[in-house]
Parts: structure tokens; C-alpha cells; sequence
């Protein structure tokens, strides 16, 4: 009962805390998903500060893949051990009805990010980092079998 509350917890305008936290892969293996206080703190200050006013400036619904991922979702589904998903200040974004690239675009021009990737062109991981953000942005490609980040200085085209 008490995880259906924190489930329901606003983070901001558009979104709230189980959009975050919902995992197949915690369901399929049984695993706790339920973030601390200070990791729905983070999760908090990604949606203020990228995903809610992502979601005003492009006018269609953000929709959260893969948000916070404990360390035991995040290995089970081979991410990696220092993983900003592990404390909640990143998420995975579809945006239905939107290109991917005017998203990445949207938030590249306007929003504080840390990490910036278009993965495969089929979603975009973004990360906040507070007051040090790194600005990197990306695009990830596989290359024989292996995944590679092209790092990128302007907006997709």
C-alpha cells in the first residue's frame, strides 16, 4: 500500500513518480524498484528542470521508457555500473506525433542536460547533473555487433 502512495507522487505538472519506476524487468525478476527519498529528489529536479519544460516547449506528451533503475534492474538489464539511471537523474524519452531529432534538437538548444544521446534512433536518453552538467551530447550507433558514441557539437539534422 505504501508503494501504491509514492507511486502517485507529482514531480511536476506532467509527471509523477510511477512513470519512473515501473520496470518489466523488476517485474519479470522480482526485483525493488522503489527509489530513496534523495533519488526521487533527483528525479524531481529532471523533470523541473528538463522534462517538464521539454514537454512545454514541443507540445506533445514525453513519455518515460526507462527512468529510475535500481542497481540490481540496471544490472539485470546490462547497463552500466555507474549508470546515472541508478540515481534517478536520468531518464529514456519517446515523444509520439514528434520526430526524435526535433526532440533532441528542442532539448539541445534550450534545456540544461548533462548526457544527450540519441540512441539507435528509436529513443533519447537525457541526464541532469545539477549545477555540472557536462553538455555532452551523442548519437549511438552499433558497429559490428559493438555500441559506439559519436559525440556531435550541433543540432541534428
Amino acid at each position: 500500500m505504501e508503494n501504491l502512495k509514492i507511486a502517485d507522487k507529482a514531480l511536476s505538472k506532467y509527471f509523477i513518480l510511477d512513470e519512473f519506476i515501473i520496470s518489466q524487468t523488476a517485474e519479470r525478476f522480482n526485483y525493488d524498484n522503489t527509489p530513496s527519498e534523495k533519488i526521487i529528489s533527483n528525479l524531481g529536479e529532471l523533470c523541473v528542470n528538463v522534462l517538464q519544460p521539454l514537454r512545454e516547449i514541443i507540445k506533445v506528451p514525453v513519455i518515460i521508457s526507462s527512468g529510475y533503475r535500481s542497481y540490481l534492474v540496471n544490472s539485470a538489464i546490462g547497463g552500466e555500473n555507474n549508470s546515472q539511471h541508478i540515481k534517478g537523474k536520468a531518464a529514456d524519452v519517446l515523444t509520439p506525433n514528434q520526430h526524435l531529432s526535433e526532440t533532441f534538437n528542442a532539448i539541445y538548444k534550450n534545456l540544461p542536460f548533462d548526457q544527450l544521446i540519441y540512441e539507435f534512433e528509436r529513443w533519447i536518453h537525457v541526464s541532469c547533473n545539477g549545477t555540472k552538467n557536462r553538455k555532452q551530447a551523442m548519437i549511438s550507433k552499433r558497429d559490428l555487433g559493438k555500441v559506439v558514441y559519436e559525440v556531435v557539437y550541433k543540432e541534428l539534422t
